[in-house]
């Protein structure tokens, strides 16, 4: 019975995965739509920061990793090299951190704030990393400048944005029975 059950868990975990991806690779048409802002809402961070707290670490990291990697071939945006994949380990970071600090945390609405603010700084030091490392394979340079004006400076908006509606978005789809991450809300 508990296979069975575990199964039926890890089959959902696949499908809200699998959903958020999609999610990721549509949301910047939307956005895409605001030219003033549309790029520094960071959409594809949204599905990807979601499946972590919803679906959990694992999860979040192969979304993460896979979904700018996946729309760069499919769409030929963000460009594969450097910024997809230096995204592809930012989104990962953040999807594994938001994942595994919600669920280590415990349960309370300031959980979900503190998880996400952690998680955002990391992938943003995961993404300056990665720029830093293919800066050096392409012989150019990423000065703190580049890593502010790229990780802090341009993503304001996205950051505001994400501080405000992840959150929300948490509380309401656990409140639905949409999370398979913490124990408390499995089924």
């Amino acid at each position: 019975m508990q296979s069975k059950r575990m199964s039926a868990l890890e089959i959902r975990r696949m499908i809200y995965a699998a959903l958020y991806l999609a999610i990721a690779l549509i949301l910047p048409f939307l956005t895409g739509q605001i030219p003033q802002i549309g790029a520094m809402l960071s959409p594809m961070h949204i599905p990807v920061l979601l499946c972590g707290f919803l679906c959990g670490p694992v999860y979040g990291m192969l979304v993460g990793f896979i979904a700018p990697l996946l729309r760069s071939v499919l769409f030929g945006m963000p460009v594969l090299f450097p910024s997809a994949a230096s995204m592809a380990f930012e989104l990962a970071a953040y999807g594994f951190c938001s994942g595994e600090l919600y669920r280590r945390l415990p349960s309370g609405k300031w959980s979900v704030y503190v998880s996400l603010i952690l998680s955002m700084i990391i992938g943003r030091i995961v993404w300056g990393i990665m720029r830093a490392i293919f800066a050096g394979f392409m012989k150019t340079d990423f000065t703190m400048a580049l890593f502010i004006s790229g990780a802090l400076t341009s993503a304001i908006p996205g950051i505001i944005l994400h501080i405000v509606l992840i959150p929300v978005l948490v509380v309401v789809m656990e409140k639905a029975g949409l999370s398979v991450n913490r124990k408390q809300t499995s089924r």
